[in-house]
């Protein structure tokens, strides 16, 4: 692959387990035809999209996934050693051919992954800003925290330091969100940050390293007490790979790990494209064109429901002279009134009427599609007003009139086209396989001050692997590489072994400054693009 790892004195070594040979000579050829094949396949579908939009604008288009899939390019090399370092530094796997295997799954996890945290992400975006994405302030938003997010994320992997991808999204947009409320004109209410989802995911991201750490400091000390094999808890022989049973764990969690990384992390870049397409061309994107034509008359039965259930709650003499003007007031100030009430049962009114003549997405005209999205979208937000932040009481009924229209508004508008999910998992299975050494070294030997044993291997990554497996479940976004490397030095403290606190400092700090850093880089790339858009 790339650089070759000496020993202190400058001298190539061997026996280091980064030098181990075995890539399968027939797997990049392989790769290579499915990589093909791939790109084919994601050129005609996304050609048979386009069909029904008015006007491409194929630059903007090209350049808006080009950076976007760059994004998971880089997140795909500078994750990849929280899957493979323990594979390769216990000999369980050679190092070129452990992180194809992780390639591979980390592919499949893309594929196989739900879309839940893509649009949990999205979520943290201003609400005026998702509703605006076709315009330039929309355009400079998704600019600004894709190319912060990668220029971080080039800066730590360049220092070798295991930094999240994650974090620097969830910086990025928080970045963004900010100097959208900096750049408001005076007076002008906007949405900003909606700091309840940011809080919910910062713990989310602050637990997971924690519980990774104690997580495997405990089940490593169990492991001793229940597996009573010496050579479990003893660093490997030269380059002799380990027993076959062990070897068969450490390979089962490396996959695990691969695998829930790609269905975890690869699901950004998702919610990101979709975000560009829905922008750039909201004809094709803004709403699901699923074979099911059920879908839209499922909708209208659920704005009827919610209607109604709102009408419960309207107050006599109550009037609105702009029903989607209140609402939108609503949504940017988190505030709740006897008049929103009545605007809100009247947009959602307005809007089922608009597309009620409609059987199917494929029958509503272009030019409705964008502003239909738009004002599904504001509706839900409105409505979490009153199932997320209860500012309208309601009887559990009308609840649950909410909550179908939730489901419904899920299905029209938060969905991933197959071949976005095949974009990035080429994506992110080809950054899998470049510039993985820098990591895997301080992972593998820089964390520990004694070499990394076969228990301490499959105990850390067993750990990443259920953590982000569950987060994944739930729709959270969590770090794999602070889940992983927190395991690992878990599994040194409870080893005894003890840990390389210049290492641990770094990574400390890392973790550190990667929120600020982000919404730093994020909040001045925003103002620089407004002026460009």
């Amino acid at each position: 692959m790339v650089d070759v790892v000496s020993s202190e004195a400058g001298i190539p070594r061997p026996d280091h387990p980064l030098n181990q040979s075995g890539g399968a000579k027939w797997f990049l050829p392989a790769f290579g035809v499915l990589v093909l094949v791939g790109v084919i396949y994601v050129g005609y579908a996304l050609s048979q999209d386009l069909a029904v939009a008015k006007t491409v604008p194929w630059i903007l288009l090209g350049i808006a996934l080009l950076i976007a899939l760059g994004f998971e390019f880089v997140n795909g090399f500078h994750d990849t050693a929280n899957a493979v370092a323990t594979v390769i530094y216990t000999r369980s796997m050679p190092a070129e051919f452990a992180v194809m295997w992780s390639g591979v799954f980390n592919f499949l996890g893309v594929l196989t992954s739900s879309g839940a945290v893509a649009f949990g992400i999205l979520s943290l975006l201003p609400v005026e800003l998702i509703l605006q994405v076709g315009s330039s302030s929309g355009f400079a938003m998704v600019f600004a925290l894709l190319v912060a997010a990668i220029l971080w994320n080039l800066g730590t992997w360049f220092l070798g330091l295991p930094a999240s991808s994650s974090h620097t999204m969830v910086g990025s947009i928080i970045g963004v969100g900010l100097a959208n409320q900096f750049m408001a004109p005076a007076g002008s209410a906007t949405s900003g940050v909606d700091w309840g989802q940011a809080t919910n995911v910062g713990i989310t991201l602050l637990v997971s390293p924690i519980v990774g750490f104690f997580a495997a400091f405990i089940l490593l000390y169990v492991m001793k007490l229940l597996v009573r094999n010496p050579a479990l808890y003893e660093a490997p022989k030269g380059n002799t790979p380990p027993p076959w049973w062990i070897r068969g764990l450490l390979i089962f969690t490396c996959t695990g790990v691969s695998f829930a990384h790609g269905s975890n992390d690869g699901q950004k870049g998702m919610g990101l494209i979709m975000l560009i397409l829905i922008g750039v061309v909201p004809t094709a994107y803004a709403l699901n064109r699923t074979p099911d034509i059920n879908y839209l008359e499922a909708y209208k039965a659920a704005s009827v429901g919610v209607e109604t259930a709102l009408g419960n709650y309207v107050k006599p003499g109550v009037t609105v002279t702009d029903a989607k003007a209140a609402v939108q007031d609503a949504v940017r100030t988190r505030s709740w009134s006897d008049q929103t009430t009545v605007a809100l049962q009247t947009y959602i009114h307005d809007t089922t009427a608009s597309l009620q003549p409609y059987a199917s997405v494929d029958n509503v005209p272009t030019d409705l599609v964008s502003n239909a999205r738009n004002d599904i979208y504001l509706i839900g937000e409105a409505l979490k007003l009153i199932d997320k932040k209860k500012l309208l009481p309601m009887q559990d009924a009308d609840l649950k009139a909410v909550t179908d229209y939730h489901k419904a508004v899920d299905n029209a508008t938060k969905f991933i086209p197959l071949w976005v999910k095949i974009a990035v998992a080429l994506a992110l299975g080809l950054g899998t396989m470049v510039g993985w050494k820098r990591i895997v070294v301080t992972v593998g030997e820089k964390i520990g001050k004694s070499h990394l044993t076969y228990g301490q291997g499959a105990a850390a990554e067993l750990v990443a692997m259920v953590t982000i497996g569950m987060a994944d479940r739930f729709g959270l976004p969590v770090s794999t590489t602070h889940v992983l490397s927190s395991g690992v030095a878990g599994t040194m403290a409870a080893n005894g072994s003890g840990l390389q606190w210049s290492t641990v400092r770094n990574l400390l700090l890392a973790w550190v400054l990667t929120l600020p850093c982000s919404i730093t880089l994020a909040f001045v790339l925003f103002i620089i693009f407004r002026q460009v858009f």
